[in-house]
């Protein structure tokens, strides 16, 4: 494999391990992508890690790289080197960074995949400046990150902060974890579809187009679907994200209320559609934080940097790991 330059910033390599599709990219000290390899994610844990390191392979082939980072949706431990549990991939208790460093002969971390994306829009997009930052990244659920004075907050084991499943609704829908009325029940994707199966329920009747390719083919709705027949003016998606905002807006007035931070970030695949649902958000939350109208709120941003937010993080990670290892100075996350 090539080395990297002596004396210069190295190459790191970050890694987005998702249910589906394994994505590592090569990034610059500037949090630039350089490269990109895309690879479907195994069912098994040795046939991921091979996976995992061939990616690393092909692009070490092709740059000098220095480090690896790879951001999961899952528990990692406080030391970043094993994951506890994942719920779309095949680990639990697993020691994935001293794997994965053998074979590589590679320095590997490992960072929630919320964690990833925040570092990286702290560093290098939405959240640079922020002393106090929250980033509600908002998908098929909702994943979270807290940075306290421009440090990571992990919590005493490393899960920290699990926003998504506080219960805002008490025997509300039921959520994967086993609860009931969990906040990504009602704010995210999935809720925004059953949301809208919800709405469509009560007016049987609606011939908009949504309704129709609801009666044809009931599993096909997504939020993504929704907010583009909601872009469309279609009335019954209109009001699933209204209720959405809604849920939002309340949501980040607990997070406030708890947290106090001073910028929060709204990324996910749901931020995409933030035009049709963060100033409604935006109005919901200034309403219900506590002291409403006598404290000062929060900045409400949406993400700079998207779907590579965790794979630069990862990166910047793991250059910063690498950089700390070799004494030379360097503010770890």
């Amino acid at each position: 494999m090539t080395r990297p330059i002596a004396g210069a910033l190295p190459l790191t390599v970050g890694i987005d391990v998702g249910g589906t599709n394994i994505r590592a990219s090569v990034v610059d000290a500037e949090g630039q992508v350089l490269d990109t390899v895309v690879a479907p994610t195994p069912h098994s844990a040795r046939a991921l890690e091979d996976a995992l390191a061939r990616s690393v392979r092909e692009l070490c082939d092709r740059h000098a790289i220095g480090a690896v980072g790879l951001a999961v949706a899952g528990f990692i431990t406080s030391d970043r080197s094993t994951v506890r549990f994942a719920p779309h991939l095949p680990w639990q208790d697993t020691p994935v960074a001293k794997r994965l460093t053998e074979r590589l002969e590679l320095p590997v971390i490992l960072e929630h995949d919320a964690n990833a994306a925040a570092w990286a829009e702290y560093r290098f997009g939405a959240a640079a400046g922020g002393h106090n930052v929250v980033l509600v990244a908002i998908g098929t659920g909702i994943g979270a990150a807290l940075l306290i004075e421009g440090r990571l907050y992990r919590g005493t084991h490393g899960v920290a902060p699990e926003l998504g499943h506080l219960q805002v609704v008490p025997q509300g829908r039921a959520c994967p974890c086993g609860k009931q009325g969990c906040w990504e029940r009602y704010c995210s994707g999935t809720a925004l579809a059953d949301t809208a199966i919800e709405l469509l329920a009560t007016d049987p009747v609606s011939s908009t187009v949504l309704a129709r390719e609801v009666y044809r083919d009931p599993g096909s709705l997504t939020g993504r679907r929704v907010a583009g027949a909601a872009q469309d003016g279609d009335p019954i998606a209109v009001a699933a994200m209204a209720d959405f905002a809604r849920w939002l807006g309340l949501g980040l007035a607990f997070v406030s209320d708890i947290f106090d931070p001073d910028l929060v970030v709204i990324a996910g695949g749901v931020s995409s559609s933030s035009g049709l649902f963060l100033d409604e958000a935006r109005e919901e939350y200034a309403r219900a934080v506590t002291g409403a109208g006598h404290r000062p709120l929060a900045r409400i941003r949406t993400t700079q940097l998207g779907e590579a937010a965790g794979m630069i993080g990862a990166a910047e990670l793991a250059r910063a790991v690498l950089v700390e290892t070799d004494h030379r100075p360097s503010r770890v996350g």
